[in-house]
């Protein structure tokens, strides 16, 4: 495949971002997710594209590319910058294909998930495709990067063993949720930022700070996903609301509710798979309780750390990058708006 077009929701990232480069790189690294995903037999190459053409924001490749310019990089759609922004954003959609077979999802991204429109098998071996392909290109930047990679595929099958683990677990507490969203979530948007540092010549500062920025932005980003599933607007979600309720999975504001539940109510509303009326119920229960308001400061405490961080991290590299990292992370809290 010699060009692709970028999704929408990527085109409204780079803009979102203000950084001139973005766009151009991630029209690039839609063109190699194609490339590396056509390599397969015909049924395989459907299914690994499938989420390729719904779409996406691309927003991991967006943080490899800006932290490759914020510490050095000159040029943010070199072959390195883009491989490494691909093989993040091939995990990631290799990790929602697996997610659906466990979640039994029928639909992602506003189209049939990969399982309902084949099969779990066809779904898995498809997921299992994309993260070696992501590994692939991870292992032609070098022993390093391919380290960070594999490292991280074991963080975020880590984290979604955590989350079974804690279901319907109405006392996991908020340090095991943080446990499940650093393995889920957090650690490949840390990889992402980490791998950009690599490729665009950064210090060892500069790749540790990066990681921690990709860290605390993938927990920000995860607890404001928690959020909208219970007050999100389906039309913008793409999902039913409470979908985490239904399913056992007590999020931040949930856990941060069923603390204050002194009367059980709300306990006894989740005690087994609850009916839409009250999950409806549910979800006012939690709102009314303060348990999103409180996730949300804790996202913005975690946005701070943020700010902190890109503020600490001074390698030389262009300014402009600095600048659309914080558009960037603003642009992941303000969704709950």
């Amino acid at each position: 495949m010699t060009s692709a077009t970028r999704p929408e929701s990527a085109a409204a990232v780079a803009q979102v971002a203000g950084y001139a480069d973005l766009a151009v790189t991630l029209d690039l690294v839609e063109v190699r997710l194609h490339d590396a995903v056509s390599a397969g037999p015909h049924l395989l190459d459907a299914a690994a594209s499938h989420l390729l053409d719904a779409g996406g924001k691309r927003v991991r490749p967006a943080l490899t590319a800006l932290f490759a310019s914020l510490v050095g990089e000159t040029d943010p759609t070199s072959a390195a910058v883009v491989d490494a922004a691909a093989a993040c954003e091939l995990v990631h959609i290799g990790s929602l294909y697996h997610d659906d077979v466990v979640d039994a999802a029928a639909t992602r991204r506003g189209a049939p998930s990969v399982n309902a429109h084949w099969s779990n098998v066809v779904a898995v071996l498809a997921g299992d495709f994309l993260l070696a392909q992501a590994s692939r290109l991870a292992a032609g930047l070098g022993a390093a990067p391919a380290e960070v990679l594999a490292w991280t595929i074991g963080r975020l099958v880590e984290g979604e063993v955590r989350e079974l683990e804690l279901l319907h677990d109405h006392d996991a507490g908020t340090d095991a949720y943080m446990d499940v969203i650093g393995g889920k979530t957090a650690s490949l948007m840390a990889a992402a930022c980490k791998l950009g540092a690599m490729v665009g010549g950064g210090s060892d500062t500069a790749i540790v700070l990066a990681a921690e920025y990709g860290t605390e932005l993938g927990n920000v980003f995860q607890i404001v996903d928690d959020v909208l599933d219970l007050v999100g607007d389906e039309r913008d979600t793409g999902k039913r609301r409470g979908i985490d309720l239904v399913g056992g999975v007590y999020t931040l504001p949930t856990l941060f509710a069923l603390a204050a539940d002194d009367d059980d109510v709300l306990r006894k509303l989740l005690a087994a798979t609850p009916t839409e009326a009250q999950v409806e119920d549910a979800i006012d229960r939690i709102v009314a309780a303060g348990g999103v308001d409180d996730a949300l400061a804790v996202a913005s405490e975690r946005l701070a750390r943020c700010d902190a961080l890109l503020a600490s991290l001074d390698d030389g590299g262009d300014s402009a990058a600095r600048s659309a990292l914080e558009r960037l992370a603003r642009y992941v809290v303000d969704r709950v708006r």
